[in-house]
């Protein structure tokens, strides 16, 4: 398990989506429930280790002491969207999603509406023309970071992007016994089993080979 911090193991990122990882922001890998989105503090910590946010981002938000209280107050709304996307995908989860569901979306949708993100073209470093090299332009997403409530806006999107583009038959929790992390499963065979063999694979195995052995005359 990743090392721990403040007494507390740092976010596991095993969900193969940022979306799932999101989702996984509570969960009870070894059986003993860890909240990761305490605060404001955690919420930017947790984006930034998620790559939703970038180091200057962070900074910024970590450097203005007056967002402090605007933070705590976004904590607790990832924390509602994230309780509102346990209840989607376990309703979900195991099955194809039809039309119908966008029946469940429309308090995703006003909040994607309150993005400020924009479309920027910038250069590819040695991009060229020639076939075979990197095309020499790029299309790039930004976001004006305004208001901490715009912390949101990166998680809004990746739940955006799983509602979309995930196919639901592979969204499905661990098998571990007390664990309740949750992946999209993307193996070739869809045959996954464990949100990773280092946490819930290895204790599965090891379960495995003790019964094995008390099967032994």
């Amino acid at each position: 398990m990743a090392t721990r911090e403040h007494g507390r193991p740092a976010p596991l990122f095993v969900g193969d989506h940022l979306a799932m990882d999101f989702l996984n922001t509570r969960a009870a890998p070894s059986g003993e429930e860890i909240e990761w989105l305490g605060n404001g503090a955690d919420l930017v910590s947790w984006l930034e280790l998620a790559s939703a946010i970038d180091r200057r981002v962070a900074a910024r938000f970590r450097r203005d002491a007056n967002a402090a209280g605007a933070l705590d107050s976004v904590a607790e709304e990832a924390i509602s969207l994230r309780e509102w996307l346990r209840s989607f995908v376990e309703r979900h989860a195991g099955r194809p999603l039809d039309a119908n569901a966008v029946r469940e979306l429309g308090s995703l949708n006003r909040l994607l509406a309150r993005d400020e993100g924009y479309g920027r073209i910038e250069a590819v470093a040695k991009g060229g023309s020639a076939p075979g090299q990197a095309p020499p332009l790029r299309w790039r997403r930004e976001r004006r970071w305004t208001s901490p409530s715009l912390l949101l806006q990166p998680i809004a999107n990746a739940i955006g992007d799983l509602v979309c583009h995930a196919d639901f038959r592979h969204v499905r929790r661990c098998e571990g016994a007390a664990c309740t992390l949750m992946f999209y499963d993307r193996s070739k065979s869809h045959a996954r089993r464990w949100c990773s063999m280092a946490i819930c694979g290895n204790r599965a195995k090891a379960a495995a080979h003790r019964a094995r052995r008390r099967g032994v005359p």
